[in-house]
């Protein structure tokens, strides 16, 4: 999975090089209309209704599998679902350090990232694998109720996004802006980053080893 989501922020980040600098000028506009139509999608969900799909063969995503295949190609579209909130930090630090001509720290910073993206989300997932089977199935007995609360977290998320890019827009204009609202989420984000940053990689690594071990010893116990 991590390597899927390497490879896919890899060929994304040789492409997007050339003009990084002129796109994250217009990234603010694309944070707008981003958070506007999942505002959007947010609020049909509350009224109790459905999204509408493409065709009806995608009203069920495929089947993820247990094959490195598989698990790559998840990783590669976790990438796509989480670029727009990791392309800002992925363009200042990585792409940036290419373009300084340093291709050695470069390399050295993307496999950092890689890593650091797949040892948390490696933890973050197997604690949902650990709690799915009882709390997936009662958020299924909710069934419209569950929806509506999913389409009010979309309806706060998208405000916010959106209100986050005309934030960044009136900060390029005027670099000095504040925002309390901004401000506080910004101390909230801070203080997970930094939680993160006390722990450790060792520590974050240690929490992943020891929920595979629970999974293990759980999978062992269902079978026996």
């Amino acid at each position: 999975m991590t390597a899927g989501f390497a490879a896919f922020f890899g060929v994304f980040g040789l492409v997007i090089q050339p003009v990084a600098g002129k796109l994250q000028q217009h990234l603010p506009w694309f944070t707008i209309a981003f958070g506007l139509l999942i505002t959007a999608a947010g609020a049909w969900l509350l009224a109790g209704r459905q999204l509408p799909t493409m065709a009806p063969k995608l009203r069920r995503a495929p089947t993820v599998t247990r094959s490195v295949p598989s698990m790559a190609l998840f990783g590669m579209a976790y990438a796509t679902a989480s670029l727009g909130c990791t392309i800002a930090p992925f363009l200042a630090i990585v792409v940036s350090a290419f373009r300084s001509g340093s291709t050695g720290e470069g390399i050295a910073l993307f496999t950092a990232y890689a890593a650091g993206m797949g040892l948390i989300v490696g933890a973050a997932s197997l604690t949902v694998a650990l709690t799915r089977t009882t709390a997936v199935t009662r958020l299924r007995r909710l069934g419209r109720i569950a929806s509506r609360l999913g389409g009010g977290l979309l309806l706060l998320v998208g405000a916010y996004v959106a209100y986050y890019g005309w934030y960044e827009i009136r900060t390029q204009r005027d670099p000095a802006t504040t925002d309390p609202v901004i401000d506080a989420t910004a101390g909230i984000q801070r203080a997970i980053a930094d939680a993160l940053d006390t722990a450790g990689p060792a520590m974050v690594a240690a929490l992943f080893a020891t929920l595979l071990l629970v999974a293990l010893l759980i999978r062992h116990r269902r079978r026996s």
